[in-house]
């Protein structure tokens, strides 16, 4: 096998950032947007899902779809992680893109419970593979010392898509614009319009030069680099000492064994750092936001229409966190940071369920609560994608964050809005405060988790936090 030797690397995070990171960030982190859409547009309309979609949906059937979401997010990232680390980063974050698009704008075509609850699923296979082909390259493209606070902010975006599902909502559901039994539909093709423009703007992003090191490519990956330099005032990497290199002995043939000893063998405490993080973060954002909308006109009275208002500022409160913390994420370091912000978050959900259940919360207060916690649970769960991607080997890094990604969602997130449908539809405060004790526990108990298993990647190379598995002595 032939063996490479190459800065690439190590030139990538010598850059300053200039205009082709910024169209990194925007073409890639709009993935995010996407999913904040998806998932407020289900919370918003709720209410009129149940009422005015003659689907004959009820608050537990609407519970399930959203749990068909992630069911379908799931195995997306599963099937196009695995793709991903074989076929590029490129080529897979179109793929799944398109599949996105047609689905969310199927689902406004829906027919019948069983349809709506198919095109949710098709809709959450796109965006689940997007999660691993985009995380991976957004981190291998971003330098070493900003990687924090541009992953957190990315995915920290998601936030910015609610807040435009939640005035989508508004809008769709005015009846003086749309009669209801139409606004519903109307609000889904939101997303393909914009899943349009994003597909324009990553027609000019390349390959990731990283992952094209591990295929042999090496040509290639030096001269997407030597663009990215150009722009940037000159040839950074001839300026100055000499830059570190990395061997690699390529191509690799991946092989599911070699997945599973990259993992198990190699980072078993990073598994399990990886596992709880996604878990509980999944468990309770899931299980909270989905069904938010249904706690809102079940018990505050909040008409079907008005759900969008509350919700904008959850929104806004949760993009909020991931940018005004990420800084520090890069500064003071991500073991501190992640325990703290997961840890508080806990503490303040479990507070909130009290509240509620005992009838001292008004919708208002009950949503400037949601907010204030998010703040800080937002980057906390921004912050798990970035440890899974940072934890383990270039060659399987897109599988990686896949993989924890669908556990964890398949242990706190498909379970999550199912359970707290079935909770809000009994009708007892009592009830969904168990629900909330739940999420807040598992938030403490990640809290735990990271400050034994947490990791010191702040402004360190991908390549010296988990060499690859390719990698040869230099």
């Amino acid at each position: 096998m032939p063996i490479v030797e190459s800065d690439v690397p190590a030139r990538l995070d010598r850059l300053p950032w200039v205009a082709f990171h910024t169209q990194i960030a925007v073409g890639l982190g709009a993935t995010w947007i996407l999913d904040g859409l998806e998932v407020t547009l289900v919370s918003s309309l709720s209410g009129a899902l149940e009422k005015s979609s003659g689907l004959g949906l009820s608050a537990a059937l609407i519970g399930y779809a959203a749990s068909s979401y992630i069911a379908g997010a799931v195995l997306g990232a599963l099937v196009f992680g695995w793709l991903t680390d074989l076929w590029g980063r490129k080529r897979l974050f179109t793929i799944t893109l398109g599949i996105y698009l047609v689905a969310t704008v199927l689902t406004g075509l829906s027919f019948n419970i069983w349809s709506f609850a198919l095109f949710r699923f098709v809709t959450g296979l796109g965006i689940g593979g997007e999660y691993a082909a985009i995380n991976s390259a957004v981190q291998e493209f971003i330098p070493a010392r900003r990687r924090g606070l541009t992953d957190l902010v990315i995915n920290g975006s998601y936030w910015l898509g609610a807040a435009l599902g939640a005035v989508g909502a508004v809008l769709a559901l005015n009846p003086a614009l749309l009669p209801p039994a139409l606004g519903w539909r109307a609000a889904f093709v939101i997303g393909g319009v914009l899943a349009l423009v994003i597909l324009r703007i990553r027609r000019f992003l390349p390959e990731s030069p990283r992952w094209l090191l591990t295929h042999g490519r090496l040509a290639e990956a030096e001269r997407i680099v030597d663009a990215i330099e150009d722009s940037a005032g000159g040839r950074i990497g001839e300026r100055g000492p000499a830059l570190p290199k990395i061997r690699l002995r390529v191509p690799l043939r991946l092989r599911p064994l070699d997945v599973a000893r990259g993992l198990l063998v190699r980072y078993p405490q990073r598994v399990v750092l990886c596992l709880t993080l996604m878990a509980s973060q999944a468990f309770c954002y899931n299980a909270i936001f989905f069904t938010y909308g249904l706690i809102l006109t079940q018990f505050y009275g909040v008409a079907a229409g008005n759900i969008g208002w509350y919700l904008l500022p959850f929104a806004l409160g949760n993009f909020a966190g991931p940018l005004f913390l990420g800084p520090l994420f890069d500064s003071i370091g991500r073991k501190p940071l992640i325990s703290f912000c997961y840890g508080v978050s806990g503490v303040l959900v479990i507070a909130v369920g009290l509240l509620f259940a005992h009838d001292l919360l008004t919708a208002l207060t009950q949503t400037l609560a949601w907010s204030v916690i998010f703040f800080f649970a937002s980057a906390g769960a921004s912050a798990a994608y970035l440890t899974a991607g940072e934890s383990f080997p270039l060659e399987i890094r897109a599988f990686a964050i896949a993989l924890f990604y669908a556990f964890g969602t398949l242990i706190g997130g498909v379970a999550g809005p199912a359970l707290f449908g079935v909770l809000i539809a009994r009708g007892a405060r009592s009830d969904i405060l168990s629900g909330y004790i739940l999420g807040g526990v598992l938030m403490l108990l990640a809290a735990a988790v990271e400050l034994r298993l947490g990791l010191a990647a702040e402004r360190r190379p991908l390549e010296a936090v988990s060499a690859p598995l390719s990698q040869l002595e230099t």
